[in-house]
């Protein structure tokens, strides 16, 4: 999906503050939770050499925070962990997949997109939906949502997350960091959303309607899920 805007650009250069202290503290974290059986493991040591060897340490440091993040937050309310994991990774750059990967379309794992530092809508909006859930957010809660971004009539891909079923979603997205209600984009029009659970086609902007046949529709995800269980 090639999506890019001159704001996503310009913002994706600048660093967070928050960021940067996950950066600076997080080989200390690590090496004392990345383990520890309270909290998912996202990243293995095996990984964590592999990325040193191929990308160099500031990739190594972006794994060891991403951890970092899933260590320290299990325990905080949802509203913040979607701030959190949202402003996390929003400060990848944005490249397309033909540039990225020499590929039309590629479905990068989190651990592709940390240690190449850049993916595209897709890219960031898997990493969030993984990481979320390693943080403890029901997964019925969590959909992967195609749009139509109106104003740069192209195609885009977003993170929902609804509270209860019923609501109206919130809505993550690299183009900004501000994460609003659905009924609050209205420069997004949803087309359909999947998560595990299977493939549900947008009603106006809520949740909508559940299609037979699930995941099985969509071949990235099920090779990007292949790719998770391999690794």
């Amino acid at each position: 999906m090639n999506l890019q805007s001159n704001k996503t650009s310009i913002r994706c250069e600048k660093l967070n503050p928050k960021i940067f202290i996950w950066i600076l503290i997080g080989p200390l974290i690590w090496l004392g939770v990345v383990f520890s059986a309270n909290t998912p493991q996202v990243v293995s040591k095996a990984e964590i050499q592999e990325a040193k060897e191929q990308f160099g340490p500031l990739a190594v440091k972006r794994l060891e925070a991403w951890q970092a993040l899933i260590d320290n937050n299990q325990n905080k309310p949802e509203k913040l962990k979607l701030t959190l994991v949202n402003d996390f990774f929003n400060q990848a750059k944005y490249i397309d997949d033909l540039t990225h990967w020499k590929k039309d379309d590629y479905w990068a794992t989190p651990y592709e997109f940390l240690t190449t530092d850049a993916g595209d809508c897709e890219d960031y909006v898997i990493a969030k939906y993984f990481t979320l859930k390693a943080l403890g957010v029901e997964e019925s809660k969590l959909f992967l949502t195609y749009v139509k971004a109106i104003r740069l009539k192209q195609a885009h891909m977003v993170l929902t997350y609804f509270e209860n079923p019923k609501d109206q979603p919130l809505v993550l997205d690299n183009l900004t960091d501000k994460i609003l209600f659905a009924n609050r984009r209205k420069d997004l029009a949803p087309i359909y959303s999947f998560n595990g659970d299977g493939l549900w086609l947008s009603k106006q902007r809520g949740k909508g309607q559940k299609v037979d046949g699930g995941t099985d529709k969509l071949k990235e995800w099920n090779r990007l899920l292949q790719k998770l269980e391999k690794s």
